[in-house]
């Protein structure tokens, strides 16, 4: 099957592409949000290929995957023709969240996929063919060592997303720990924040270096609000880490109780941090039943075989 995907979550995308299809992602002039082509920083297997926009007429596509509502008109324009194609909701809602209604509410012409139960908790999708398929996630191995008394953050755009992403929580958690924060436009954050001291930022690391450097922190720190559940969480548990988190999203179904600790209050989560932070062996056992729950929930053969299913229907 041929299937024409943007590349707009690199994470997410590197799961799905693993699977025995071919891979079309546009490429524009730019490499702007609309064709960025194949990942950088990713490991894509050879199955993915970046067409020019303009040649996109010329491919025999099968199946269009959406994950942007301008996409839709964007395909038929650059496909010159109608293809089947399904929508992948990553994000929660925006805005007044209990009454938010998903923009492909009022259709029930195109599949409506949510990455979690969460966001399909909480989007109203109206008459749109909805479901769940939950996340796979490439495992990176049991690369744990620990040898780091510090915690390890993965955030894109901490100071833009900031209560979004918990960035404002960061500093009480820097007192009881000192933090390695790893991400897009991460630089300016400590003095930002004020804890210069106390944290240190790795900007836009390729994906196995971040993997071997998070390994070598004692714990994994997951402060955002509002998501629908950050891959680098799932990541963070297979590399065989503890984990704290906030209770405010789908975290609080991903992390059972002997992995970490998922609390709303913060002074909880610091107590936690400091705990995993001041006894290895805790935060080994902690981290070694992480691991075992995200290959159980989040494994990628799982995930490859529930998009399969779905794709089947498609065409």
């Amino acid at each position: 099957m041929r299937i024409l995907v943007w590349h707009v979550h690199g994470s997410w995308t590197t799961s799905f592409v693993q699977g025995g299809h071919d891979y079309l992602v546009p490429l524009t002039p730019d490499r702007g949000p609309d064709g960025r082509g194949r990942a950088r920083t990713y490991p894509w297997p050879a199955n993915v290929r970046e067409v020019p926009h303009d040649l996109l007429s010329g491919e025999d596509v099968d199946v269009v995957v959406y994950q942007r509502p301008h996409e839709i008109e964007l395909a038929r324009h650059w496909l010159g023709r109608d293809v089947p194609g399904v929508y992948v909701e990553h994000n929660t809602p925006a805005g007044d969240v209990p009454k938010t209604r998903h923009h492909l509410a009022d259709r029930d012409d195109i599949p409506l996929v949510h990455v979690t139960h969460f966001n399909e908790l909480f989007w109203d999708s109206g008459r749109a063919p909805a479901r769940v398929i939950e996340h796979g996630v490439v495992d990176p191995g049991c690369l744990y060592t620990g040898e780091l008394p510090r915690a390890g953050v993965v955030v894109n755009e901490p100071i833009r997303r900031w209560r979004v992403a918990g960035t404002d929580l960061l500093p009480a958690f820097a007192a009881a720990v000192p933090l390695d924060v790893y991400g897009m436009r991460v630089g300016g954050l400590p003095a930002k924040l004020g804890v210069v001291d106390r944290m240190e930022t790795f900007e836009d690391p390729p994906q196995s270096a971040m993997h071997a450097e998070l390994a070598r922190r004692r714990v994994y720190l997951h402060p955002y609000r509002w998501t629908s559940l950050g891959l680098a969480l799932i990541e963070a548990m297979l590399l065989g880490m503890p984990v704290v988190a906030l209770a405010t999203t789908e975290a609080v179904e991903a992390v059972p109780p002997e992995a970490g600790v998922v609390s709303t209050k913060v002074t909880t989560l610091i107590d936690a941090l400091g705990a995993f932070a001041a006894d290895p062996e805790l935060a080994a056992q902690a981290g070694k039943a992480a691991r075992g729950a995200a290959l159980a929930r989040y494994g990628l053969g799982r995930f490859l075989s529930d998009w399969d299913r779905l794709l089947r229907d498609l065409v």
